[in-house]
C-alpha cells in the first residue's frame, strides 16, 4: 500500500489527502515503477552500501573476534543487573523456596538474560548517501510547489527495505534520502524512545558536559536508540565517547556492559590499545592484557606482533608485543617492569609466610 506525504519546506510532514488531479502524479509514479525505465527495488538502496572497502563488519562478526570481545567484557552479574535510573518504578523483590533443580533452572535463565543484556551493538561501515534517480518527467514541472513522498506502509516489511520515493516539484522522481527515510519510518512505524529531532545531548557543549560527568554508558545507550549502526552520526558519537574513555582511562565505567566490546574493537581497529594495556597491567588483569593483544593481532594480521606464538607465559607474550609493536614502548616497558617487580615482591612475601608456618 502506498501513502503520499507532502510538505512545503520538509520541516514538518503531514498526511496528504490527494486533491483533484493529484491522482495524475500517483499514476505517473505507478507507471515509472512498473516501467522498464524505473526498475524500482530495494536493491537500489543496498547498492549504496555495497562496497566493503575498510568495512569493519566482517572482522567484528568473526567468531574468534566475537569470543575474545565477550571474554574481555568480563560479565559481572552485580553490574549487569544493578538498579538503573530509567524513570521506571523499582520492582518489588520476590523470595521463593526452591529445590536444587529449580535453582539451577533459574540460574540458567538469569545467565541467558545477562547474555541478552550484554549483546554488543554491531560495528559496521558508514552508509553512503542515496542518490538514485528513478525517472525525470519535466512535463509535470510546476504542477505543485511541494515535494510528494510516497511510502510503502505495508506491515511486515523491514524499515531498511521499505520502498520510499520522492517526487520533486521539477518532475524528478528519486529514491528518498536517509533523512527522509528516517522521518517516514518513524512517522508510520515509530521506534520507542526515538525522536524525529535528535536530542541536543549529542551536540557540542552538551556532549562535552556528559563526558565530564562520565555518563559514557548513558550516552551510548541513547545513541543506540536514536540512530542505526551505519548512521554517520552514530559513528561520530560513539567514537567521541570511546576516545573520551580512552583518554581518561575510565575503562571500568564500560566494563561488564554491552559497550565494552565495541570500545575494545575500536581501539584495536585503530591500533591504539596501549592505554588499555597499561590499565590492565596496573590492575593486575594480565590475562585481559594478553587477550587484548591476541585480539589486536586477529584484527591487524599484518602487524609484527601477529607472528608471536603464545606459550602460556602472559608476561612474556606482552613483552614481545612491546618490543615489536608498541608505539609507546618506553611507557609500556616501565609498566610491565613495575608489574614484574610486584610479582617478585609477592613471591618473597608468600615464601616467607610458608617458611614461617613450617611448610618448607
Amino acid at each position: 500500500m502506498m501513502a503520499g506525504i507532502g510538505s512545503q519546506v520538509m520541516k514538518s510532514v503531514t498526511s496528504i489527502m490527494f486533491a483533484r488531479n493529484s491522482h495524475l502524479i500517483y499514476r505517473q509514479l505507478q507507471l515509472n515503477i512498473i516501467g522498464k525505465q524505473c526498475k524500482f527495488s530495494t536493491n537500489n538502496v543496498v547498492e549504496t552500501t555495497a562496497s566493503n572497502e575498510n568495512d569493519p563488519a566482517p572482522v567484528f562478526f568473526n567468531n574468534d573476534v566475537q569470543q575474545l570481545l565477550k571474554t574481555l567484557t568480563r560479565a559481572d552479574p552485580k553490574k549487569v543487573f544493578r538498579l538503573r535510573k530509567e524513570g521506571k518504578p523499582i520492582s518489588v523483590s520476590v523470595y521463593k523456596f526452591m529445590t536444587n533443580e529449580e535453582l539451577d533452572a533459574e540460574m540458567k535463565k538469569a545467565s541467558q538474560r545477562m547474555d541478552k543484556l550484554l549483546q554488543m551493538p554491531p560495528v559496521v561501515k558508514k552508509r553512503t548517501p542515496i542518490t538514485n534517480i528513478i525517472a525525470k518527467n519535466p512535463e509535470i514541472q510546476g504542477y505543485d510547489t511541494a515535494k510528494y513522498i510516497f511510502t510503502d506502509i505495508t506491515y511486515g516489511i523491514k524499515n531498511s527495505d521499505r520502498l520510499i520515493a520522492v517526487r520533486e516539484p521539477d518532475g524528478l522522481l528519486r529514491h528518498a534520502n536517509w533523512d527522509e527515510r528516517f522521518r517516514m519510518n518513524q512517522i508510520y512505524f515509530p521506534t520507542e524512545g526515538r525522536e524525529l529531532t535528535p536530542p541536543r545531548m549529542f551536540q557540542g557543549e552538551y556532549l562535552q558536559d556528559l563526558m565530564k560527568r562520565e555518563e559514557y554508558e548513558f550516552v551510548l545507550d541513547r545513541a543506540c536508540i536514536q540512530y542505526d549502526p551505519d548512521d554517520p552520526e552514530f559513528h561520530r558519537i560513539t567514537q567521541f565517547v570511546y576516545e573520551s574513555v580512552n583518554n581518561s582511562s575510565m575503562y571500568a565505567k564500560l566494563r561488564s556492559t554491552r559497550h565494552y566490546g565495541p570500545l575494545v574493537f575500536h581501539l584495536a581497529w585503530n591500533k591504539n590499545i596501549d592505554n588499555l594495556l597499561i590499565e590492565n597491567i596496573k590492575n593486575d588483569l594480565i590475562e585481559d592484557a594478553r587477550l587484548l593483544i591476541q585480539l589486536y593481532n586477529k584484527i591487524n594480521k599484518t602487524a609484527k606482533s601477529a607472528e608471536i606464538n603464545y606459550d602460556g607465559d602472559d608476561v612474556k607474550y606482552i613483552q614481545q608485543y612491546i618490543d615489536l609493536e608498541s608505539p609507546n614502548r618506553g611507557k609500556m616497558t616501565a609498566t610491565i617492569n613495575a608489574y614484574k617487580e610486584l610479582v617478585a615482591a609477592r613471591k618473597v612475601v608468600h615464601d616467607g609466610i610458608k617458611k614461617a608456618h613450617g611448610l618448607e
